[in-house]
């Protein structure tokens, strides 16, 4: 399966060459690069191109598609499970989500939710470990992975996480690998030192 991206606003001003063809083969794909990299605007993308919809602007379209029998993206930064209770698929788990901590909750998404979801489901996240640990960021990663294996989900990734990343199971598209006007130059400063006066 692969995306072919013919025209795009934002990879456009990004400097991106177009067409820009995704390999999407793999059941476990993490797209990592700096912030402003494009890594959340390819994963919509992404979305609207499984979905079949029309953006204006974009002109995207899926090659050697699978029968997919749902497409569902979550979005960690929009998508509060206490203020989505569609996402929350028996009353046990509303009522923990009101004690919970950011983190159990998104735990609980892998543990329940995401698990519910038809076999062969597309699932495309958007930065899942912003409120997780490092040991529940191996957990998440441990829970990918058997979803891919048993349940034969594609995983879609967008994420900062060295776990992720760093995993030599995952298959990692770095964004950072092409030239774009939306990163921070180098002149900024050195990594780990602050430029402020």
């Amino acid at each position: 399966m692969f995306l072919k991206i013919l025209s795009h606003p934002v990879f456009v001003n990004l400097n991106f060459h177009m067409p820009m063809v995704v390999d999407l083969r793999h059941p476990l794909i993490l797209l990592a690069g700096e912030n402003g990299s494009g890594k959340s605007t390819l994963l919509w993308s992404i979305y609207y191109a499984l979905k079949g919809e029309a953006v204006d602007g974009y002109v995207c379209r899926v090659e050697n598609k699978p029968e997919i029998p749902k497409v569902f993206l979550f979005d960690a930064e929009q998508h509060n499970p206490r203020m989505h209770p569609e996402l929350l698929t028996t009353p046990e788990m509303q009522e923990f989500v009101q004690m919970a901590s950011h983190g159990q909750v998104m735990l609980s998404m892998f543990r329940e939710t995401f698990p519910a979801l038809p076999e062969g489901t597309v699932l495309l996240l958007d930065e899942p470990e912003m409120a997780l640990s490092q040991s529940n960021q191996r957990r998440v990663l441990k829970m990918m992975m058997e979803l891919c294996d048993q349940k034969k989900f594609r995983i879609i990734c967008a994420t900062h996480s060295p776990v992720f990343i760093d995993d030599p199971q995952t298959y990692v598209i770095n964004l950072d690998n092409h030239i774009n006007r939306n990163v921070a130059p180098e002149g900024l400063g050195v990594e780990g030192s602050s430029t402020i006066q």
